[in-house]
């Protein structure tokens, strides 16, 4: 049967009916080449762009990483101080009560008008600053981030 085939074909190279079919199916079958190789490329680019963009994604990931670090640890180092001078706070405070129970002691005792100075209570009024207003010292570096 093959056999048969193979002389059909051979027998149809002078038939001017199948050479056009031929012809269309070379044609058709070029075409399908040319496609396929176009699609191979484009997948190969697609492939190759989304490597550079994982790539960048990392190096963007490593960067924000060290930010925030770096952020976290000014965040401790400002918690720290922060703590330390509530408890500074706290201590004068405590200090200043004391005195205080001295000054009213002493005025009862020598009948003279001592001014005693009230102590604020920062649960009652925290919007108000218990010390008076001083400047605040900034150094030109104080603000630089350079994470990026």
């Amino acid at each position: 049967m093959a056999s048969m085939q193979r002389q059909a074909s051979s027998g149809s190279d002078s038939d001017p009916r199948y050479a056009a079919i031929d012809e269309r199916k070379r044609k058709r079958m070029i075409s399908n080449r040319e496609s396929a190789r176009r699609s191979r490329m484009k997948k190969q680019k697609q492939l190759e762009d989304l490597v550079a963009e994982k790539s960048q994604l990392q190096s963007d990931i490593c960067v924000f990483t060290r930010s925030i670090n770096a952020a976290a640890q000014n965040y401790n180092e400002m918690e720290s101080a922060n703590n330390f001078l509530r408890a500074q706070a706290m201590e004068l405070t405590e200090r200043l009560r004391s005195l205080n129970t001295v000054l009213q002691i002493a005025e009862e005792v020598s009948g003279l008008s001592v001014e005693i100075p009230e102590i604020p209570d920062p649960l009652l009024k925290p919007w108000q600053i218990p010390c008076p207003v001083q400047p605040i010292m900034a150094s030109a570096d104080m603000f630089q981030f350079d994470g990026f």
